[in-house]
């Protein structure tokens, strides 16, 4: 199984393997747009709708969906919303563990030989959907996940073009293989880093906030068997 570890992947994780932070930001969103938790604001933005007293369950299922939901205090924009402290934190966390599984390099900044043949994988074995009729919110998730932007103007066109997720004030992402560093690149330009952020030394979450979790993560489904 080459570095990897098997693991069963969230299409949050499977996002940030693919396409890094705001790929797997963009997963969140939408995971809490399907649930009516976030919605569209002012053109370009999105803005947190108020949950039910005592919901069972709660609208987030994974603990960056719980980040996006405290970081839309106020409504921003995808860059705005990555860029707050509560959602890098969820995202160095994700990225910790997914470099303590063996799937990505903390210091180069790309997923591993196996992380890749595992997105190759599913790729293959999950075309992107024309169209959103008959999709299990999973579904939707994993195909946002797998192709970026090409997914998002297919199944959640409205939403997508209203709160801004690509065009202007968004980073294109067209989920192209095969993955290479530049890819990658992108992340330092998304999500810049800082004692906390990627790829210094003691920071990607490690040391205190890898408990920060309520629920969610590995071992959750959603992205079926591990790397091999």
């Amino acid at each position: 199984m080459d570095e990897a570890t098997a693991v069963r992947l969230e299409p949050h994780e499977i996002a940030m393997l693919r396409g890094g932070p705001r790929a797997a930001l963009t997963v969140a969103v939408v995971a809490l747009h399907l649930r009516g938790a976030v919605e569209s604001g002012r053109p370009g933005t999105l803005r947190r709708e108020p949950s039910p007293e005592q919901a069972d369950p709660p609208p987030h299922r994974h603990p960056l969906e719980k980040a996006v939901r405290v970081g839309l205090y106020r409504p921003a924009g995808i860059r705005e919303l990555l860029g707050r402290a509560v959602v890098r934190r969820a995202l160095s966390r994700m990225r910790a563990e997914l470099a303590g599984a063996g799937l990505l390099r903390l210091v180069r900044a790309s997923p591993t030989r196996g992380a890749r043949r595992y997105v190759a994988d599913l790729r293959r074995n999950t075309p992107m959907p024309e169209h959103r009729a008959g999709l299990a919110e999973q579904d939707i998730l994993l195909a946002v996940a797998l192709y970026g932007d090409p997914a998002l103007t297919a199944l959640v066109p409205a939403f997508t073009a209203e709160a801004g997720l690509i065009g202007r004030g968004a980073v294109a992402d067209e989920g192209l293989f095969p993955f290479g560093r530049h890819e990658f690149l992108r992340w330092r330009a998304d999500y810049p880093e800082d004692g906390s952020g990627y790829g210094t030394d003691g920071g990607a979450g490690h040391g205190g906030h890898s408990a920060d979790h309520s629920g969610g993560g590995f071992g959750c489904g959603g992205g079926g068997g591990g790397p091999d």
